[in-house]
């Protein structure tokens, strides 16, 4: 196959299978017929189809070089950054299908949350394709507005509203900021092609500085920069749980590359993007934390780690991009995989005890850290897999997220600045703190009798447990073998590097 032609397929069928699954499962809806099943299973083969282009976009891009898309004036280009986005997107994406089947049947429209799924899937995976400012913008929004959707799938709840009014209008914010700062690179450049910008905007002086700010703010809100935070717990709490591992593992996550790509067209404009992003590290990592130490609501304090967890990314990344250190972007981008894969493992797990606990009697009520008091006796594999989850997200050894954790801290060190090894201690610190609210959970499930809930719970259907079984495997094995992801991450970091300038 073709790689241009692999491209298009790679968005296309998302795309295209979106309102076909939409279309079927409204008009079983209206018949009364059973229909509903055939939209799960097409959502599903979609993701299945695009295996195929996405194995084919990823031996060219990682042996040959980035592969072009030209449609129109509108050019798309995959490469390292783009290809590791997609692969992160394609594998949870795939698994919250399977999760969902059990999960959502018998919701209120159903067909509408499988229709959007792969929706958002493409948007993020067209983020990270796209070549120039504008486009990056308009897949970032759509991106958002499916977000949106899904974040209201219990519109019948007051919460579930609240919550994504809150977020549409923080985001809507973010998104005119984001608005004005291509405004004002556009004004000085006449041009949005990220590869043409960096030079012509060199001696742009206040202008570019105003953009990068601007940037900065109208992306920061998506990636939950503290203290642009304050939507994500809300949403992750009032969302389904398989939307709250995609808001955490990737939508966070491509927000981040977003404005990645777009101070890398700033790149010229100073040296100071890679310091600023440190210093958001530290922030994030403090209150992300002292924030998630307080909560009794699972997925809130899940949420609020989400925060913590981002300032990791920033620091690998902020490293990068400051002084140029390999190591660093490689360590950021391997975190970025492995928090999609460690908090997507907990918001699934905490969501097959939501099934089990509430769902399956029909109450959408949160699950309270009390809740899971003696759940290893009933439901073994589902505490194993949120253990597994949250002591890699602790940075415990020897699971994925201590591979790129360790990974950031080493290229911090790399650079020899007191400064910045005293920040490389905060982050390490930050980490043992986290197991501050991690531990207790654990604890809970394994020492406590079992709570009143557990007691009373129902089985968990073997469509939930198969994607905890595999993410459970993957974070296992990645902390024994890190180099398989080697190749993707130094594809991806080498593409960060060279937007900043250094080869």
């Amino acid at each position: 196959m073709d790689a241009g032609r692999a491209l298009l397929l790679l968005l296309l069928i998302p795309l295209a299978a979106s309102p076909v699954i939409y279309l079927i499962g409204r008009l079983s809806v209206l018949r009364r017929g059973n229909g509903l099943w055939f939209a799960r299973w097409f959502t599903l083969i979609a993701y299945l189809g695009m295996s195929f282009p996405l194995y084919t976009l990823g031996r060219y891009a990682l042996e040959i070089g980035p592969v072009d898309l030209k449609i129109g004036r509108i050019v798309l280009q995959m490469d390292g950054v783009g290809l590791f986005l997609a692969v992160t997107v394609w594998v949870l994406s795939t698994l919250v299908t399977i999760f969902s089947f059990p999960y959502i049947r018998g919701e209120e429209d159903e067909e509408k949350y499988y229709a959007l799924l792969p929706a958002l899937s493409a948007t993020m995976i067209g983020l990270g394709c796209t070549r120039d400012l504008f486009n990056l913008w308009v897949w970032f929004e759509a991106m958002a507005i499916t977000s949106y959707l899904l974040v209201a799938f219990y519109h019948h709840q007051k919460g579930a509203l609240e919550a994504t009014v809150k977020y549409l209008v923080q985001s809507a914010v973010g998104s005119i900021m984001i608005l004005h700062g291509i405004s004002l690179v556009f004004a000085k450049t006449m041009t949005l092609d990220l590869q043409e910008i960096p030079s012509l905007m060199a001696d742009s002086g206040l202008f570019g500085l105003a953009a990068g700010a601007l940037f900065v703010v109208g992306f920061g809100v998506k990636i939950a920069l503290a203290p642009l935070h304050t939507w994500l717990p809300d949403a992750h709490s009032r969302a389904p749980s398989g939307i709250s591992a995609m808001l955490s593992g990737v939508v966070i996550e491509s927000g981040l590359v977003a404005l990645l790509r777009a101070l890398g067209a700033l790149s010229q404009v100073s040296s100071a993007w890679g310091a600023l992003l440190l210093a958001f590290g530290a922030i994030n990592m403090l209150i992300g934390n002292l924030m998630a130490l307080r909560q009794e609501e699972v997925k809130r304090m899940l949420a609020y780690s989400s925060v913590a967890q981002v300032g990791y990314m920033l620091i690998g990344f902020g490293v990068a991009m400051a002084y140029g250190i390999a190591d660093g972007a490689e360590g950021g981008f391997y975190h970025l995989f492995n928090h999609a894969l460690m908090k997507g493992l907990a918001f699934l797990a905490v969501g097959a005890f939501l099934y089990a606990l509430y769902i399956t009697k029909g109450s959408h009520a949160p699950l309270m850290a009390s809740d899971l008091d003696g759940a290893s006796k009933k439901y073994p594999l589902t505490a194993f897999a949120l253990s597994v989850a949250l002591l890699a997200l602790g940075g415990l050894p020897p699971l994925a997220g201590f591979v790129s954790k360790w990974q950031i801290f080493v290229a911090g060190a790399e650079v020899r600045s007191t400064p910045l090894l005293w920040l490389i201690i905060f982050a390490g610190l930050n980490s043992v703190l986290s197991l501050g609210y991690y531990a207790p959970l654990i604890n809970r499930m394994y020492r406590n009798q079992p709570s009143e809930v557990v007691q009373h719970g129902q089985p968990i259907a073997i469509l939930i447990s198969l994607p905890l079984l595999v993410l459970t495997f993957a974070i296992v094995l990645i902390g024994f073998f890190p180099g398989w992801m080697m190749p993707l991450n130094a594809s991806a970091a080498s593409g960060l590097l060279s937007a900043f300038g250094f080869r």
